[in-house]
C-alpha cells in the first residue's frame, strides 16, 4: 500500500433519506438495511479499515440519531467513528461533503457512499495511486446488477482521466463506483460553488467544474472488484438473493 501514510481519513456520506425504498426507510436509516445480516454501512467501513485507515467520519442526517446509536464510537469495526451533521439532507450529495469541510483540515480524503456495498479491497486498490491527486474509482465491465440507465457514467481519456461525467452520457467509458480520493482543491472548488448553487449541487458538478479549470481528474480501475449501489427495493433484493 503506497498511500496509507500520507492518507489517514475516511468520509462516509449517509444523510439522505432513502425515500425510494418506500416504507423501508420510514423509520430505519438507509444506511442501516441489512443484506445478509450486515449493514449497509458496514461494506465501506471495513473497506477503509482494512485500508488502514481508521479516522472516518459519517455525515448523517435524516433518522441520524439511529444511525448514531447503532454504529457508536466504531469500536466494533477497529475504528474512531466521529459523525458530523447535515441538516440540508435533501440536496444534492456535494453538500455532505462540504459539511466536512472543517473536519477534513486540508488533508486528503477517501470518500465513499453509505448505501454502497464495495469489497473489503477495493479501498486498498485505490490507496496504491503512486500519488496523491483527486482519483474516482470506475469499473469498465458493469455486471448485471448495475443500473446502468440510472448510474453515473464517465469518459476516460488516453491519460486515465475524466473527460466528462454524469448520468445522461450516451457514450461512455465506465461507471463511477462511488468511492473517491479527495484533495484539498476539491473542497475550494466546493468553496466557490456552493454559493452559486446552493444545497442541490452534486459530486458530479465539482468534478466537472475542477475539469473546466485545467484540474486533471484521474481514475482508478477497479473493474472486477464486487460493489453495488442500493437505491431501491429491487436494488435490495437483488443483493440478498
Amino acid at each position: 500500500m503506497v498511500l496509507n501514510r500520507r492518507v489517514n481519513k475516511g468520509l462516509i456520506l449517509a444523510a439522505g433519506d432513502g425515500d425510494r425504498l418506500g416504507s423501508l426507510t420510514t423509520t430505519c436509516p438507509k444506511a442501516l438495511l441489512t443484506v445478509n445480516g450486515r449493514t449497509l454501512i458496514s461494506h465501506p467501513i471495513e473497506a477503509l479499515a482494512v485500508a488502514g485507515i481508521s479516522e472516518i467520519a459519517i455525515v448523517v442526517g435524516y433518522l441520524a440519531d439511529k444511525v448514531i446509536e447503532v454504529l457508536g464510537n466504531g469500536s466494533n469495526f477497529g475504528v474512531r467513528l466521529q459523525y458530523i451533521f447535515n441538516h440540508d439532507y435533501c440536496g444534492g450529495n456535494a453538500i455532505s461533503v462540504y459539511k466536512a469541510r472543517s473536519w477534513a483540515q486540508g488533508e486528503p480524503i477517501v470518500l465513499c457512499m453509505g448505501d454502497h456495498l464495495i469489497e473489503r479491497k477495493l479501498v486498498d486498490n485505490l490507496l496504491k495511486s503512486p500519488a496523491i491527486s483527486n482519483i474516482l474509482c470506475v469499473d469498465y465491465t458493469p455486471a448485471k446488477h448495475h443500473q446502468v440507465d440510472e448510474a453515473t457514467k464517465v469518459t476516460v481519456d488516453s491519460d486515465g482521466c475524466i473527460k466528462d461525467i454524469g448520468k445522461d452520457l450516451l457514450y461512455w467509458d465506465a461507471l463511477d463506483t462511488g468511492v473517491f480520493l479527495l484533495t484539498e482543491n476539491f473542497f475550494q472548488a466546493l468553496d466557490e460553488l456552493v454559493p452559486r448553487l446552493g444545497i442541490d449541487i452534486e459530486i458530479s458538478d465539482v468534478v466537472r467544474s475542477l475539469m473546466s479549470r485545467g484540474h486533471r481528474f484521474d481514475t482508478c480501475d477497479v473493474s472486477g472488484y464486487f460493489w453495488a449501489d442500493v437505491d431501491t427495493e429491487e436494488d435490495l433484493k437483488m443483493m440478498r438473493v
